[in-house]
């Protein structure tokens, strides 16, 4: 008996849904999450000062440097740091936080460029933020697949939200499964778990009922036999679909998907068109 022949199966299923939906709100809604981000400033040699963060900013050969004006502060692995403060080259999709009061100062590197994103949890867009809107989860959206690994992995260049930003990611392998009598496939990078996956798609629902520019999939370890299973009730927003302070990767051309996946998260409430 399958989830959908089984109300208890239904009902558990739907229960255990909901319990990840609002764990991924609690997430995204954090004092420092993402939701807080005040800005996205991009360093140059020359240094500058930034109307949500302490002292000024550059970046150079020895990385991240920040200098601190009389009376300011930040809080750097637990030290107060005052004056001049190096913090070292970052690694591309790496990152530090110092603390500065209640804000928090990411500092990181994305499509090779030195950043800062300043997280101050009073940010309205945190404070007013009531959750995402998603489809009402629905096991015919519980997809099992093949994993087939490349030879080795593949650098696959991506575009990014950011105009003029590029990320790299290395694909370790391809994925093939059925939707509605129709073979697809989804190019796979690296997940967040030790041998899961991660797919970046767009379907015919982006930009309609979905984010436009990209949504991302979680995807556990493959079986022995490259057995996977792709719950598209679980398919996430990306930063970039609450905040334009975000450089977040597009999906390879191929993870275009010529089909509607009705499940997972909508356009969030504050992309909403504002009505006239």
């Amino acid at each position: 008996m399958t989830v959908q022949d089984s109300p208890t199966g239904i009902d558990t299923f739907a229960t255990e849904w909901e319990a990840w939906h609002q764990r991924r709100d609690s997430t995204l809604a954090h004092a420092h999450g993402f939701l807080a981000v005040t800005g996205l400033h991009w360093l140059a040699t020359a240094p500058q000062r930034f109307p949500d963060a302490p002292g000024t900013w550059s970046t150079g050969d020895e990385g991240v440097v920040v200098v601190l004006g009389e009376g300011e502060e930040l809080v750097v692995d637990g030290t107060a740091v005052h004056g001049r403060h190096a913090f070292g080259v970052i690694p591309e999709r790496g990152g530090v936080t110092a603390v500065w009061g209640a804000a928090v100062i990411e500092i990181a590197k994305r499509g090779g460029h030195d950043v800062i994103r300043p997280r101050h949890p009073d940010h309205p867009l945190r404070t007013e933020f009531t959750g995402t809107p998603a489809y009402t989860p629905d096991p015919r959206w519980v997809v099992t697949g093949t994993y087939t690994p490349f030879p080795e992995p593949r650098p696959t260049t991506v575009g990014a939200v950011a105009e003029g930003l590029q990320h790299v990611y290395d694909a370790p392998g391809r994925i093939r499964f059925r939707i509605d009598g129709r073979t697809l496939g989804l190019t796979a990078f690296d997940g967040n778990t030790p041998g899961g996956l991660m797919v970046l798609f767009t379907d015919a629902t982006s930009g309609v009922t979905t984010y436009a520019a990209n949504r991302a999939l979680q995807i556990d370890a493959p079986g022995p036999d490259g057995t996977v299973v792709l719950d598209f009730n679980r398919a996430t927003n990306l930063p970039c679909a609450y905040t334009d302070f975000a450089t977040c990767p597009l999906p390879p051309t191929e993870n275009r998907l010529p089909v509607a996946i009705e499940a997972g998260e909508q356009i969030p409430h504050e992309r909403q068109p504002t009505a006239q």
